[in-house]
């Protein structure tokens, strides 16, 4: 079924303005350099308002992820040709304890919130990405390759940076976009010394409704969205 039609909660809140807490949607990360959807996650709303966005990723959620042709994992291919193999995508169920995303409009990166499987909380994990694009059915973004880890005890560290840099040598990111990526990175790392929300906010205390269901990917997951919301 498609996006739209699964469930009428799906597309009622952004009708509206915002997404009301328990609704699903899409998180969708467009391939780099290209013009389609290799990474779709359904989620439900915890929080949609002017300030923020907070989605859940359920465990066993049913997700797209990019593969290479022969069907393994792009980590697995030796970084001089990670991003130059062919690639797919598979559906894959995520495993874990879930993931708490946190995104405010505009804002060039996500945080994501993990846990161990007894909840104890790990860390939190600011994914530097193209700000959100709401459309009635999810939000879109693409990757930016370079992370920032932040963990309780208020240290930080980069992560992926290899990635970040062999990303550009294959043109997968242009110079002058490096150079915005690693400024917003340093904008991140601000928040973090200063202990800005929503490192201060008190989500790691945060646990989902037990009677959210978990959300099922639609079979139009990748198609083209709506025309993209301020």
């Amino acid at each position: 079924m498609a996006a739209e039609t699964a469930d009428t909660r799906t597309t009622a809140g952004s009708a509206g303005g915002f997404w009301a807490p328990g609704d699903r949607i899409l998180w969708r990360y467009r391939a780099n350099a290209e013009d389609r959807v290799h990474i779709c996650r359904p989620v439900t709303v915890v929080q949609d308002t002017a300030d923020l966005l907070a989605v859940w990723v359920a465990p066993g959620t049913a997700c797209v992820r990019p593969v290479l042709a022969d069907g393994r994992p792009p980590y697995q291919e030796p970084l001089a040709t990670r991003y130059t193999k062919p690639r797919t995508t598979s559906v894959d169920a995520w495993s874990g304890t879930g993931v708490l995303k946190l995104a405010r409009p505009g804002e060039p990166w996500s945080v994501w919130l993990f846990w161990d499987l007894d909840w104890r909380f790990r860390n939190w994990y600011v994914n530097l990405e193209e700000p959100l694009a709401r459309w009635a059915g999810g939000v879109d973004s693409e990757d930016h390759f370079l992370d920032i880890a932040v963990y309780p005890d208020r240290s930080w560290e980069w992560k992926d940076e290899d990635e970040f840099a062999q990303a550009q040598r294959v043109g997968l990111m242009s110079a002058a976009r490096a150079e915005e990526v690693r400024a917003a990175g340093h904008a991140a790392v601000e928040r973090i010394q200063a202990w800005g929300a929503p490192f201060a906010s008190g989500w790691e205390h945060w646990r989902p409704d037990p009677a959210w269901p978990v959300p099922e990917l639609p079979d139009d997951w990748g198609r083209t969205p709506a025309p993209t919301r301020a």
